[in-house]
């Protein structure tokens, strides 16, 4: 009988003895890879995951000064993007292993953004949004948190990123005056990870609570603009492999647009209560009573806020303990 030693071992010579023969598949955001191929002439299966990163403070200290490679991939105002390689063993682009974001120098928002932390459900009616949100959002634009997309917009900075862009007329507000450009968040390698970032040249929308009937023609168009231009872009990207949203609350507040591979997978970004699909904003106005000053601002939103953000602590915690509309923790 084999003692559980031996049998550990045998496993362990398995594995260098796989002969690769074709890519099955890779999925979640190309973190797991398929391969199919031989041990000892026989059919075998492989699949690798990256396992999560250690822990360990010491580990994690020696990161940025253990990387092999670095490339950085784009930079504006305080955020920085890279690609770099963790191993000595041939390092390219092509093996990059490690997707790079830095915030520097960040804020105490951004340290609240990015800790760990409760979520709540809130339910925003239209007098919350009004009397509330909106005052929020007016103070955050006040603020200058929005250099770094005006610095894309007047063409400042990520010139050479943008891979679409229209003319824009602000004086007529025409239904032109919109770009695409990849989103930091994406490894500008991986298609079925694709993520793209629609942005608006014009300043009087904030939010989809900005969206009104009348709008309907203008979000069509760009819709149509963005899947046309991605398509151009990206050949292998069919139409109906793409999904359009936004966010709400979005993370700054001037609209713009995600345009994602449907095959991306849907984490915390996609969600319920964070991502709304274009499409059906379009139908909601279409459906909705009124003139052409209906809009959004009329309906009452659902969304999560994690307990650190300023919206729970300065709206929704003071009137979920005055009595006012009750929020669900998560």
């Amino acid at each position: 009988m084999s003692t559980q030693a031996e049998t550990k071992a045998k496993a362990e010579a398995l594995v260098p003895k796989f002969k690769f023969e074709k890519l099955l598949n890779q999925d979640q955001a190309g973190r797991r890879t398929s391969l199919l191929g031989t041990i000892d002439s026989l059919p075998a299966l492989l699949i690798l995951e990256r396992a999560p990163f250690p822990s360990s403070p010491d580990y994690l200290a020696s990161v940025p000064t253990t990387l092999q490679t670095l490339k950085n991939l784009g930079a504006n105002d305080i955020y920085h993007w890279y690609l770099a390689n963790s191993s000595s063993q041939n390092p390219s682009d092509e093996t990059a292993d490690l997707k790079i974001n830095l915030i520097h120098p960040c804020t105490e928002r951004h340290i609240k953004k990015y800790s760990k932390q409760g979520v709540r459900l809130v339910s925003e009616t239209p007098q919350i949004y009004l009397e509330r949100v909106r005052p929020y959002m007016q103070a955050q634009r006040d603020a200058g948190r929005l250099n770094w997309v005006f610095n894309i917009v007047e063409g400042r900075t990520e010139v050479e990123d943008v891979i679409y862009r229209t003319p824009f007329d602000a004086a007529s507000l025409n239904e032109e005056g919109f770009l695409l450009l990849p989103d930091l968040n994406w490894d500008r390698q991986t298609l079925d990870a694709l993520h793209l970032l629609g942005l608006v040249e014009r300043r009087d929308i904030w939010s989809l609570r900005d969206l009104k009937k009348k709008h309907i023609p203008w979000l069509n168009h760009m819709k149509e603009k963005f899947i046309e231009a991605t398509t151009k872009v990206y050949p292998s990207i069919e139409a109906d492999q793409l999904k359009l949203y936004v966010h709400y609350q979005p993370t700054y507040y001037h609209f713009h647009i995600h345009i994602v591979h449907v095959q991306l997978e849907a984490g915390a970004t996609q969600a319920t209560g964070k991502a709304v699909g274009l499409d059906s904003i379009i139908s909601q106005l279409e459906t909705m009573g009124g003139g052409d000053e209906a809009g959004m601002d009329r309906a009452t939103m659902s969304y999560t806020l994690g307990e650190a953000s300023d919206l729970w602590v300065e709206v929704f915690e003071p009137l979920k303990r005055a009595g006012g509309k009750a929020s669900q923790s998560q």
